[in-house]
């Protein structure tokens, strides 16, 4: 098939197209800056530069790729390793969700697009209350924090317009918390400020997380090209949901860090905010089994302890070269 990858070069878009080519799928990857056409091109794809956000040339750059599928990966997550100011950091992300999303679709309806695959998130949408794994079926959070309402407001809208869509027929991933290459989770950044412990364990560190390598990410959106069905939501998560009071000490762990400094939630929320106590002590993850059912498809990397660990490995030991 051809298919149209909107936000190719992003942390799941760059894995994406690689194993789209490798399925045998004929890929056109599109970019908003030309400087990373190339990329594209190197990956094996056909780029095409345009702006998510203009109605024109999104319009213009399906109808001349003809494709029969399109996966819509756009994000704009520059600074979003820093969670504090979370309506900031993502309203960029949450314009390409709701008007960016718009325009795919129109521009889909109008070149005759069979399928329409769309990237959602898993993990703090869902409600924070009763079990702490959640289906697909589960509510989303009714009541989120002040800070996290616009983003929960455009994953709503992402995901209202793409599963009522029939022409194309549209099918919503929630991916689990990205991991693996170019990706904010365990990057350079985020493992300077573990070992330095910048990243406190709140409250009763009492969150549920659900996380997913981004090479597993991009197998299971494949497998939705292939199998997913028209109108349905699946979780894209690894099989291993943890709280933060075990994911965040272990990690420091893996890092030879100290165990990270404990911050009351009375402190937390006056320091950095009532969606931070949230995300550390409240939120649900996500159920992988309707995934693995529907799509025939297992993640390489089932839990984040070993991916962790091969990736804080790589890690050390480049620090140790250094």
């Amino acid at each position: 098939m051809r298919i149209f990858v909107a936000g190719a070069t992003g942390a799941i878009g760059r894995p994406l197209v690689s194993a789209l080519i490798t399925a045998g799928h004929s890929v056109v990857g599109l970019t908003r800056t030309a400087a990373k056409a190339e990329t594209i091109r190197r990956m094996g794809a056909e780029p095409v530069v345009a702006d998510g956000l203009d109605a024109a040339a999104i319009r213009a750059a399906v109808i001349a790729a003809k494709p029969d599928v399109i996966i819509h990966e756009m994000t704009d997550l520059t600074g979003a390793i820093d969670l504090r100011h979370f309506n900031r950091v993502f309203a960029s992300s949450n314009r390409l969700r709701t008007t960016g999303t718009d325009n795919l679709l129109a521009a889909a309806r109008e070149a005759g697009v069979r399928r329409f695959i769309a990237q959602s998130y898993c993990g703090w949408p869902y409600a924070r209350s009763g079990v702490a794994i959640k289906t697909e079926a589960d509510e989303l959070d009714p009541d989120p924090p002040e800070e996290m309402r616009p983003t929960l407001e455009a994953i709503r809208y992402l995901e209202r317009a793409v599963t009522g869509s029939s022409l194309p027929e549209g099918i919503v991933l929630r991916y689990g918390t990205f991991y693996g290459p170019d990706t904010g989770t365990l990057g350079h950044a985020m493992i300077e400020q573990i070992r330095h412990r910048r990243v406190p364990l709140i409250g009763d560190g009492g969150g549920w997380w659900s996380f997913v390598h981004v090479d597993d990410a991009a197998a299971a959106t494949v497998r939705a090209v292939e199998r997913g069905m028209p109108g349905n939501i699946y979780n894209i998560v690894d099989d291993d949901p943890a709280e933060v009071s075990e994911w965040l000490p272990a990690l420091a762990q893996m890092l030879d860090a100290k165990p990270p400094f404990h911050l009351p939630s009375w402190i937390a929320r006056l320091v950095a905010g009532e969606h931070m106590v949230s995300m550390m002590t409240q939120v649900r993850a996500g159920s992988n089994i309707k995934a693995k059912r529907d799509l025939d498809w297992e993640p390489v990397h089932p839990s984040w302890r070993e991916g962790f660990l091969v990736i804080t490995h790589e890690a050390l030991a480049h620090r140790s070269a250094a």
